[in-house]
């Protein structure tokens, strides 16, 4: 897939936005990943939508209640601001759904939300099902790993950033045309000579 930037970004929710905590019911657990608000803050400044999609299969275990998944994903937000969209699945692995990772049905949910193509999207993650739900629909995954993620996911992901800021740096940079404008506030590159690339 090009590698350009795309109209939003994806997040996978526990071990990439927050720290994992699992089937966490309780708000006054939930603790930002190092870089998060601010990744989540430029990609906002930049106008690219940003996400959740997120397996909560505690719901359908029985170990969480949906009114607590919908205090911690509140908490969320109010420590990392609001999102354009939430994808949510509550299933387990033998429901057989359409939504759960490694499905795409998360990645395809959140990219209707905000009336975007999966194909224009990225998501970030930090295990192998995130990357197998972003080849399934189409869109760019970029691996952070954790001290949970196993070697074999990292050797399989598409792409690897050692952390939220590198991730949110590469989509960024994407975009050709930002790359092309930085050569001009450094005087590598005349305004005539950005005008007459950006023809082609």
């Amino acid at each position: 897939m090009e590698n350009r930037r795309p109209a939003a970004v994806l997040f996978d929710r526990d071990g990439t936005l927050i720290a994992n905590v699992p089937y966490n019911g309780d708000p006054e657990k939930v603790v930002p990943m190092p870089g998060a608000a601010e990744a989540l803050s430029r990609l906002r400044r930049e106008g690219v939508f940003v996400a959740v999609v997120t397996n909560q299969s505690g719901v359908a275990k029985g170990l969480i209640s949906p009114d607590q998944m919908h205090q911690v994903n509140a908490r969320v937000e109010e420590l990392l601001g609001p999102f354009d969209a939430w994808a949510i699945c509550v299933h387990d692995d033998a429901d057989g759904c359409s939504c759960r990772k490694p499905k795409p049905g998360l990645i395809i949910r959140a990219a209707a939300t905000m009336d975007v193509s999966p194909l224009d999207c990225a998501l970030i993650g930090d295990i192998g099902s995130d990357m197998e739900a972003a080849r399934a629909a189409g869109t760019r995954g970029i691996l952070v790993p954790t001290a949970e993620t196993l070697p074999e996911e990292i050797a399989a992901a598409p792409e690897v950033a050692k952390d939220l800021t590198t991730a949110v740096d590469r989509i960024l940079a994407a975009d050709p045309m930002d790359e092309l404008n930085r050569l001009v506030s450094g005087g590598a590159l005349s305004r005539a000579q950005i005008a007459h690339w950006s023809r082609w």
